[in-house]
């Protein structure tokens, strides 16, 4: 999506890393960058609103729901496994236990 007007910072760039901005996991600077571009540009500002109400509407609806801790702790583990750089399995070994990774 692009408005078709020149923006310092591009419509697809903002678009690609909305998420990113809408969860505040970005720096400063660039969330700075993106506000500008809302300010200017008025088709990604409607799309940050919609995503906006959506993630608002999911935590309202799922957000009182709580995290198994087995759940939580294997998460938590692939995203190290990703950040150090180590090959992540395409499924979960140790859940299926022993006896079905012997019959494989």
């Amino acid at each position: 999506m692009s408005c078709g007007e020149p923006h310092e910072t591009d419509c697809s760039e903002v678009l690609d890393h909305l998420y990113e901005f809408l969860d505040r996991e970005m720096p400063d600077s660039d969330c700075t960058k993106f506000e500008a571009h809302f300010g200017e540009c008025s088709p990604c500002l409607e799309k940050y609103g919609l995503e906006q109400a959506v993630k608002k509407l999911v935590k309202r609806c799922c957000g009182h729901d709580d995290v198994p801790a087995d759940l939580r702790a294997k998460v938590m583990g692939r995203i190290e496994m990703i950040r150090s750089g180590e090959p992540v399995p395409d499924h979960d070994v140790s859940a299926a236990g022993p006896e079905v990774a012997t019959q494989e």
